[in-house]
């Protein structure tokens, strides 16, 4: 194996690649490697990667091939590529489409061009319950109910299916996107946004109609669902995370659409209409009166002919919507996320019952191009007065991690950075609502909460938008899918222990293009050598996976 010193990566026999981070060639190899490899950690000079099964055959679902992984690997590596990577490399990509699910007339067949594979797989009792009968040495027909849950067993047993049965094409419902907005403005999709809908609808095949667009936060991924129903031209039902999400694609398909405002249905708490686009929440979906009770709104998946499903925020998914979403795998099924990160660990699941990844561009591709605002990404590290360190030393390793996020101290530093930032739109999201509480009354400022109603949250947000108001505190509702395209600073003083999913929510809100100066600032406030410190170190893992630089800042120095 040849050694070549000028290169920046090892490639390791147990997966792991190790990729120099002052390297020249680092941006190149990084960009390289990210359809294929998971980032692990990333201190200041190395940082690892992983490969595993479930990234190669996301990788092989959205059309790359093992010699352009092992390609990859071999044009950064110093020491070659070991030749069992290569070989595990190959046999683990070959995997995804050695059983195929496929339709003859009426009936559901599972697939394989190799027989005795085919046999040894339907050998496992969990896989013959689901089937039939076999028709033949290379096909079985499987129980329509059970086209979701044969993926899951199957992908556990390390085969990932490739789903080509086709979908039911569901109610007709013409739309069309306008060339201007309700307001007057021109409007297209951009060229990635274009890209992704071409990724998933994949010109009508088979291979089309299912799957996951991944894309930052501000990038539009709102614009792109509106393109995959324009292009479906089906009855869609659409999830979110919350009412305030709901409004807000509503209003986008007002806008940017010439569907019949009559055609548009909202489902929520307050009201509960089913139109041809209809758009719902999580919540709503997965309410029931008593634990033991059934999902009463549950049965909104087949109130009508719904020829599309999109899974906003699909890395929030909650487990009774896996669950639904596992028995209506003829509809077509389109997952939009900031990140694929799932804190319950259930990526595969996404991949068997949303469909695995078709399109992904990288978060700083986009800000180079201007589409997403530049970020800068600091973080202060406070320390604890004595009284607080004594409490500190006798808690539990929980009560430890919410001392720390409540330093007192954090409130000073706030105050220091909304001088620094007299005249940003600035955002402080914090997890603890009676640090929330303490801050925005020591402020003066108003506060949003999962205690606040809608309609008091939507008069704030629009306060906030057109200038009203410039600064907000906001609890986690504010994570997900809340339009503040004009926020450009964000004050992290608190979080969900060491969540990456909700760092990149976080970020998300100040990323919108400005129309001034295109810079947004975020920082995190982090209480020094602590369990919040150490939690804050896999924060950051989602920031350096995007390619953002993290600046550390002690309070002492901050100006």
């Amino acid at each position: 194996m040849s050694y070549r010193p000028d290169l920046p990566m090892i490639v390791q026999s147990d997966r792991t690649i190790l990729l120099e981070a002052q390297h020249p060639a680092y941006e190149e190899a990084k960009h390289a490697i990210s359809s294929f490899a998971e980032l692990i950690k990333s201190p200041e000079y190395i940082h690892t990667y992983r490969i595993t099964p479930l990234s190669l055959w996301n990788a092989a679902a959205s059309g790359c091939l093992p010699e352009q992984v092992t390609g990859a690997l071999s044009t950064y590596s110093k020491y070659g590529v070991p030749p069992t990577i290569i070989k595990e490399i190959e046999e683990t990509m070959r995997r995804f489409g050695l059983i195929r699910l496929e339709k003859s007339g009426d009936e559901l067949l599972l697939a394989s061009d190799d027989p005795l594979l085919l046999q040894e797989l339907t050998g496992y009792k969990a896989i013959r319950q689901m089937l039939v009968e076999q028709q033949a040495d290379d096909r079985y027909a499987v129980k329509p109910f059970y086209r979701g849950l044969i993926k899951q067993e199957l992908i556990r047993l390390g085969f990932p299916v490739q789903d080509l049965s086709g979908y039911n094409p569901g109610e007709p419902c013409p739309v069309s996107l306008r060339a201007t907005t309700s307001s007057g403005k021109p409007f297209s999709l951009r060229s990635y946004q274009q890209e992704a809908v071409d990724a998933f609808y994949a010109e009508g095949r088979a291979t089309g109609g299912s799957g996951v667009l991944v894309l930052p936060c501000g990038a539009g991924k709102t614009i792109i669902g509106l393109g995959a129903i324009t292009q479906f031209q089906t009855a869609t039902l659409i999830l979110t995370t919350n009412a305030t999400s709901v409004r807000q694609w509503i209003a986008e398909i007002k806008d940017k659409t010439g569907l019949d405002p009559s055609l548009i249905g909202e489902y929520t708490g307050e009201r509960k209409e089913v139109k041809p686009i209809t758009v719902a929440t999580y919540q709503i979906l997965t309410y029931r009166p008593h634990a033991e009770d059934e999902f009463p709104h549950m049965a909104l998946f087949s109130e009508r002919d719904w020829g599309l499903i999109i899974y906003d925020e699909v890395h929030m998914l909650p487990a009774p919507i896996f669950r639904v979403t596992s028995g209506i795998q003829a509809t077509r099924r389109l997952g939009l996320t900031a990140t694929l990160v799932r804190e319950d660990g259930r990526e595969e699941d996404v991949f068997t019952l949303i469909g695995p990844k078709k399109y992904e561009v990288p978060w700083k591709e986009l800000e180079n191009k201007g589409w997403i605002a530049e970020a800068h990404c600091r973080e202060i590290r406070l320390p604890f007065e004595t009284k607080w360190r004594e409490a500190y030393a006798h808690a539990t390793a929980r009560q430890k991690f919410r001392l720390a996020a409540e330093n007192p101290r954090k409130l000073e530093v706030v105050r220091r950075l909304l001088d620094q930032h007299a005249d940003d739109r600035v955002l402080i999201i914090g997890q603890y609502l009676d640090q929330l509480v303490e801050m925005a009354e020591a402020l003066g400022l108003p506060l949003i909460t999962g205690k606040v109603p809608e309609k008091e949250r939507a008069i704030l947000y629009e306060q906030f938008k057109n200038g009203q108001i410039k600064r907000l505190i906001v609890s986690k509702v504010a994570n997900f899918a809340v339009d503040l395209p004009d926020a450009n600073v964000a004050i992290q003083i608190s979080g969900t222990f060491g969540s990456r999913q909700e760092e990149a929510q976080r970020l998300g809100r100040i990323l919108r293009p400005k129309s001034e100066a295109n810079v947004a600032h975020f920082y995190t406030l982090v209480t020094r050598n602590t369990r919040e410190q150490e939690f804050s170190l896999h924060r950051q893992l989602f920031l350096a996976e995007q390619g953002y630089p993290y600046e550390i800042i002690e309070m002492e120095t901050l100006v």
